[in-house]
């Protein structure tokens, strides 16, 4: 299990160091001190949070936004059978799955709590915005 500071909960939160820190004060998210006497967060109580927290709405037009290629996120579930695993991940607001071979998901070592990259490759990208103005 990755052990999580502020400022990366925060970055894969989508929310500000501030709001972590109020999190953590509150016992909300459950700290310890790593050996330079940070505050860090277990990734497992991160990812649970994390998935307790409603998806971003189907619309979001508070701007022009398009998503990058590689999203940073944290491990919220893992399923996996014999063949194949599926495995969700939190990047800010959004939720991200993947289905990947079952070997991948144990030789990556996925689990609740793992901090990782979904790397997305496409040949058809929609990008949608507001109507513009005429």
């Amino acid at each position: 299990m990755d052990i999580i500071t502020i400022a990366e909960a925060a970055s894969l939160l989508g929310v500000s160091d501030d709001t972590v820190r109020r999190l953590v004060d509150a016992g909300t998210l459950p700290h310890s001190r790593d050996t330079s006497g940070r505050k860090v967060i277990p990734g497992d109580a991160l990812a649970h949070y994390a998935a307790s927290k409603p998806a971003a709405p189907d619309e979001t037009f508070g701007g022009r936004v398009s998503a990058r290629n590689r999203l940073v996120g944290l491990v919220t579930e893992v399923k996996v059978d014999e063949v194949m695993g599926q495995v969700e991940l939190r990047c800010g607001p959004f939720t991200i799955t993947s289905l990947i071979s079952a070997d991948s998901v144990r030789e990556m070592g996925l689990e609740p709590g793992s901090v990782a990259v979904a790397v997305i490759k496409s040949t058809n990208v929609i990008i949608e915005t507001q109507e513009a103005p005429r």
